[in-house]
């Protein structure tokens, strides 16, 4: 029996994740994804790795179509920042950024969709 309404339970929601898989709920998900709230995009950003080489601003405006406020892009075991050009798009969007190393991105997302933000978390698995 609950003992408490579970506001999150249509809520993509990160339950485990690995150097080559996210566990979404109770769905593994390998390769990079772009995950919202409501929503989940497979095979995001298909050239780039954790390293940052082939991310592009268009993969980084995914974001924006999935109503993002905040990305938060896990960048594998270590923490990598990605060429100042490259976030144009999202500063002239409006859009708030950071770039964490997997386990802080996973964690923050947690707690950012658990209130209500509009935040969208995308994982590049190193390769």
């Amino acid at each position: 029996m609950k003992l408490y309404q579970d506001k999150h339970a249509n809520t993509n929601v990160i339950t485990g994740y690995g150097d080559d898989h996210v566990m979404i709920g109770k769905t593994r998900h390998e390769g990079n994804v772009l995950v919202s709230a409501g929503r989940i995009v497979g095979d995001w950003a298909p050239q780039a790795g954790g390293d940052l080489a082939g991310l592009t601003a268009e993969d980084l405006a995914r974001a924006a179509e999935l109503g993002a406020e905040i990305l938060i892009v896990g960048t594998g075991r270590r923490q990598r920042f990605p060429q100042p050009p490259l976030l144009r798009g999202l500063v002239e969007a409006r859009i708030g950024f950071e770039f964490m190393d997997f386990a802080a991105a996973c964690r923050t997302y947690n707690i950012l969709v658990a209130e209500g933000r509009a935040v969208v978390l995308g994982l590049l698995h190193e390769r």
